[in-house]
């Protein structure tokens, strides 16, 4: 696979470059070049004489330094029967961390396989509740006929997902820590994961992406940007980079990897360590700030109204283009898109994660990976399956019955026919199936509003305010 590229007319590309020239102008220059070093004397070494003997011990040898801690689970919580929440104790940030998983197809399905893995990042302003692409994007929806744990980190915000030098409004940020050494043996061991990774971000999870990727070679067989700023040592970048923090939760950029003349940022910088990618599949993406059809046009030619929006993926795709001349220079296959328009906003992102599947999926050994179901003999007669929107799986075995999963929930035999479970209730239902039993309803709705599915053993209810409790 080569690098490839798609031109943007001259003209617009002119045009949003004079919009953000004031906050882009240096940022074109090359990578600080490295001092030449200090010449040096030779010096001729004297003849050198024996050693006296000494009667001092030798020293004895320091002990062993002990192991880190593991990281352990301290909570979990399902959204539904595919999409979980873990609560992950990480022993570098010495905080609880929550991970979203969405579970593979056939999870459920073939209880004995495991499946590889893509890490999504999320940008510059991260929530700590819930991440940015489940908020912004169909991704539970997108990926829910593909055979992949998808692991959605939550939290973040303007760490660029690696490890500070110092603690920063009350955050101890060791991600790549986390990453790289904490989370995967619990994904491993609890959520049946292989060691086949993958990993792709927007803005600042595009940028930790490559940064990740090249720190660990070999860990990812896949690394995918979407608008990220590929340098971070470019004249101007380290201060374009503090200003972002500030403004992104107010975080010190020099508690990240120091002042800029501190190694720690050529340390990890995506430029820089882009030898360190050979052999990694690359997918590299950026608009060009010129208004594109998800954004509102503003009144001055070609530009959005969303101004911040345009300066940085201007400032994205030039970073995105240098990265990729560095590719092709040092003969590292991948592949750059840049799209003819769009700022950096979410529906471009989303529009990429979908554009780059195929490649994620042919790192991680699912070209040939398809939906192969009809319904099953149980449940050909449920007026139910209309509504489920197609079979992802075979019919299967489940304690005392069997089972389907489809895009819109589950459907199981029981005492009174074939029943649905679905959304949250389905979710409360993974971990209680053996205490509760079959389902006995459909989910219904109650005088009161509440909802529920009532099973052999008890029931489950779901409000707004509660969420799905067991009953």
């Amino acid at each position: 696979m080569k690098i490839w590229k798609t031109t943007t007319p001259r003209k617009a590309v002119a045009a949003v470059a004079v919009a953000a020239s004031a906050s882009l102008a240096l940022t074109a220059a090359p990578v600080h070049a490295t001092p030449n070093p200090v010449p040096t004397t030779q010096v001729t070494p004297k003849k050198k004489q024996p050693a006296p003997k000494s009667s001092a011990k030798p020293a004895e040898k320091a002990p062993p330094a002990k192991p880190a801690p593991p990281a352990t689970v301290t909570k979990v919580a399902w959204y539904s029967s595919h999409r979980v929440a873990v609560w992950v104790h990480s022993p570098a940030m010495n905080t609880d961390i929550q991970v979203q998983l969405l579970l593979a197809r056939d999870w459920f399905a073939k209880p004995d396989m495991k499946f590889p893995q893509l890490t999504m990042l999320d940008g510059l302003r991260a929530q700590d509740d819930q991440n940015g692409w489940i908020i912004n994007t169909n991704v539970e929806q997108f990926m829910a006929d593909k055979n992949v744990n998808v692991v959605l980190p939550v939290g973040g915000e303007s760490s660029f997902y690696t490890d500070w030098k110092e603690p920063d409004r009350g955050k101890n940020y060791k991600w790549e820590t986390f990453l790289i050494h904490e989370l995967p043996t619990i994904l491993e061991k609890d959520w049946r994961s292989t060691q086949v990774r993958a990993i792709q971000g927007l803005s600042m999870g595009g940028t930790a992406a490559m940064m990740l990727a090249a720190r660990n070679p070999g860990f990812y067989k896949f690394a995918g940007s979407f608008s990220g700023i590929l340098q971070m040592t470019s004249y101007g970048m380290p201060e374009a980079i503090q200003f972002a923090l500030r403004d992104g939760g107010g975080y010190d950029a020099a508690k990240m990897f120091g002042p800029p003349s501190d190694p720690a940022w050529k340390e990890h910088d995506p430029y820089l360590l882009a030898d360190k990618l050979r052999g990694t599949s690359l997918y590299i993406s950026s608009g060009n700030g010129v208004v594109g059809p998800h954004d509102k046009p503003s009144d001055i030619p070609l530009l959005a109204t969303n101004y911040s929006g345009v300066g940085l993926e201007v400032l994205s795709r030039m970073t995105s283009q240098q990265f990729a001349s560095k590719l092709n220079k040092l003969g590292i296959n991948g592949q750059a898109v840049y799209r003819p328009s769009g700022t950096h906003t979410w529906p471009y992102w989303q529009f990429e994660m979908v554009q780059a599947w195929p490649q994620v999926a042919g790192a991680l050994g699912l070209s040939g990976d398809k939906v192969a179901c009809v319904v099953g003999e149980a449940f050909k007669k449920a007026p139910q399956v209309k509504g489920l929107g197609g079979c992802l799986t075979p019919e299967y075995a489940v304690p005392g019955g069997r089972a389907q999963d489809f895009r819109n929930g589950r459907i199981f035999t029981g005492p009174k026919g074939p029943r649905v479970v679905g959304g949250a209730i389905g979710g409360a239902y993974v971990p209680a199936m053996e205490r509760l039993g079959l389902p006995t309803s459909d989910e219904l709705t109650g005088r009161d509003g509440v909802k529920f599915n009532t099973f052999e053993r008890g029931k489950i209810t779901w409000t707004p305010q509660a969420g799905a409790r067991v009953e």
